[in-house]
């Protein structure tokens, strides 16, 4: 993983985007206040680089109140729509290694520890959804549990017809309309 630091001016924009996000959307973080996140962002430096990865993917990063998460700072990709540069990628690598043919050109596995993040489970996934109507159009591929995937399976969400559905499809499949969101602690 190449984590440096961000220069001064991206980390400025950066702070910039989050808190008028953070503002916008107070429902998705009660009793959380600004300046503890932004202490916490500028008090590591890799965390403050994967939460900037999240934006530069266009996972439009905000903090969410999660269970399971209690005491921790959660940022989590709210873009409505699975993040753009995060799509037509396969879930893992050896998913991808099993095409022969018209390969993706990564995972969303690969692509999130390069980033430094975590995939979003089922019920993280649930949990967003209370926040929003995420993935009207796209949809996201989730951590998939070991037996699913040994099998060949690999499991992704959606958000239709006024509820969140959880799918199954191959791990080697990829679509350009799916992708991956995920999330980091600080």
């Amino acid at each position: 993983m190449n984590k440096s630091k961000l220069p001064q001016e991206r980390m400025d924009e950066l702070f910039s985007i989050l808190q008028k996000r953070f503002e916008k959307n107070l429902n998705r973080h009660p009793k959380i206040e600004w300046d503890e996140v932004r202490k916490k962002l500028e008090a590591s430096a890799d965390k403050l680089w994967s939460v900037n990865e999240m934006e530069e993917t266009g996972g439009e990063p905000d903090v969410v109140t999660l269970p399971g998460y209690k005491n921790q700072i959660v940022f989590v990709d709210c873009s409505a729509e699975t993040p753009k540069g995060r799509r037509s990628i396969c879930y893992d690598q050896d998913a991808l290694e099993s095409r022969k043919e018209h390969k993706p050109k990564d995972s969303a596995i690969n692509m999130a520890k390069e980033m430094g993040i975590k995939i979003l489970n089922e019920e993280e996934y649930a949990e967003l959804q209370k926040f929003g109507k995420f993935d009207n159009k796209t949809s996201s591929w989730l951590e998939t549990p070991r037996e699913i995937r040994e099998l060949g399976g690999a499991i992704f969400g959606d958000f239709r017809f006024g509820r969140t559905f959880t799918y199954h499809n191959g791990a080697e499949s990829y679509y350009g309309v799916r992708g991956f969101r995920g999330l980091i602690t600080l």
